[in-house]
């Protein structure tokens, strides 16, 4: 496989003015780069401490800020419906299971509603989650679409994918790598959805996905893009959602 994957790690702050002009204090966090640390390390520490999305993640107790991103997609597309089968690949560390799980009503709690099965996938072991399965399985596997199919008990409704392949610092070579991950994504989704089925995943803007959406568009009946509010803004990051698979 081109790389690990996995859900990534996951403002500018400045100074104020009360209404009697007075300045408050800069609440922006500044990390001081220390032995041993690389400056980007530093760098990315420091966003991460001032990053609202991060706290609000912690205060809310999802598993990382990766979870607002698939709640915005969903509310703008609405695929993660009532009895929804979902595949989750790259699953860790379950964010986006956290949103999924009620919103398909996996655990049954709608009264009069149809039950979904979540199910997530990934290289490393999952914290387990009340009304979701986490597998471990590399997707890219000989036959992987067959074990997913048992494990579902049939054709998912959904694939998802919020995977990354692992940096080299190279931004040219990243993006490739991403897309590469992204197409294998897709050609796993068209041996497990059903017809008219979603498959939703991050790309990276930089020319190389025009293959991939040529691909969807022959594929689904639309194919659209969207770089949710949750996405960092120096991010390249945005996410394809495909929907209608034409079987």
């Amino acid at each position: 496989m081109a790389g690990v994957y996995g859900k990534g790690k996951g403002g500018k702050g400045g100074g104020k003015k009360n209404s009697s002009g007075r300045g408050l204090r800069d609440l922006t966090v500044k990390v001081k780069t220390a032995r041993g640390r690389r400056s980007s390390s530093t760098r990315w520490l420091q966003r991460q401490l001032n990053d609202p999305y991060v706290a609000r993640a912690k205060a809310e107790g999802m598993r990382g800020r990766a979870a607002y991103k698939i709640m915005e997609l969903d509310d703008k597309y609405r695929f993660l419906l009532n009895g929804a089968r979902v595949v989750d690949l790259g699953c860790a560390p379950g964010g986006w299971a956290q949103v999924t799980v009620p919103r398909i009503n996996a655990l049954g709690e709608k009264s009069g509603k149809s039950v979904g099965t979540y199910l997530g996938v990934d290289l490393q072991e999952v914290e387990p989650l009340a009304g979701a399965r986490f597998e471990v399985l590399d997707f890219m596997e000989d036959d992987a679409d067959v074990v997913v199919k048992e494990w579902l008990g049939g054709k998912a409704d959904v694939v998802m994918s919020d995977m990354a392949a692992a940096s080299s610092g190279h931004k040219q070579t990243d993006h490739l790598r991403i897309i590469a991950l992204c197409e294998a994504a897709a050609y796993f989704a068209f041996d497990v959805l059903e017809e008219g089925g979603t498959f939703v995943a991050k790309v990276l803007a930089g020319g190389a996905e025009g293959e991939l959406q040529k691909i969807l568009k022959q594929k689904f009946t639309k194919v659209m893009y969207m770089k949710p509010p949750s996405s960092r803004s120096d991010s390249s990051e945005k996410f394809v959602v495909a929907t209608g698979f034409r079987g």
